[in-house]
């Protein structure tokens, strides 16, 4: 089991640690139209997910704007998620404020369907511990970042290196 701290206080992550080489869990989270996404809709393609508590919040915010920053050189196999707990209306807000396109946001908190499955739900809060995930094209788990401190920065340079060592 994973553990981490969110604001210096242990949380419980429940559910299974994903480690590299594991076959990727399925999952099923809401568009912010409401219509489901599903790990299945990018078969083929590489994924980075990258997992944030609230987009409303600094580090979360700045994380998604990094990624989608990256995404722009990324090309087209590769699909760019950004899931977080915030309900689909205000990741949409949030997209349309910051101008992000280039990457999709995803809500989990229907049934935390993703942060179950990823074992990133923080039992506490009901929110998810910031984790980046990448994916490749057989839907095998390549890269895996658990912040060991929900409150800091993901290594974005051995995310974004291990989708490009993917992708080239």
């Amino acid at each position: 089991m994973v553990q981490i701290t969110f604001k210096q206080n242990p949380v419980t992550l429940p559910g299974r640690e994903v480690k590299v080489g594991d076959q990727a869990p399925s999952f099923t989270v809401l568009a912010n139209d409401l219509s489901p996404v599903t790990l299945e809709d990018s078969a083929g393609k590489v994924r980075l997910i990258s997992v944030v508590p609230s987009l409303d919040t600094g580090v979360c915010s700045l994380q998604t704007k990094r990624f989608e920053k990256a995404a722009a050189s990324f090309g087209d196999n590769v699909e760019v998620l950004t899931v977080s707990a915030d309900l689909p209306f205000a990741q949409r807000r949030w997209v349309e404020e910051n101008g992000t396109e280039g990457i999709t946001t995803v809500s989990d908190h229907r049934d935390l369907s993703f942060g179950e499955a990823y074992g990133v739900t923080m039992q506490e809060l009901r929110l998810l511990a910031r984790s980046i995930f990448v994916i490749d094209e057989d839907g095998r788990v390549a890269y895996v970042e658990y912040v060991p401190e929900g409150t800091d920065h993901p290594n974005y340079d051995k995310a974004i290196e291990a989708v490009k060592a993917l992708t080239n």
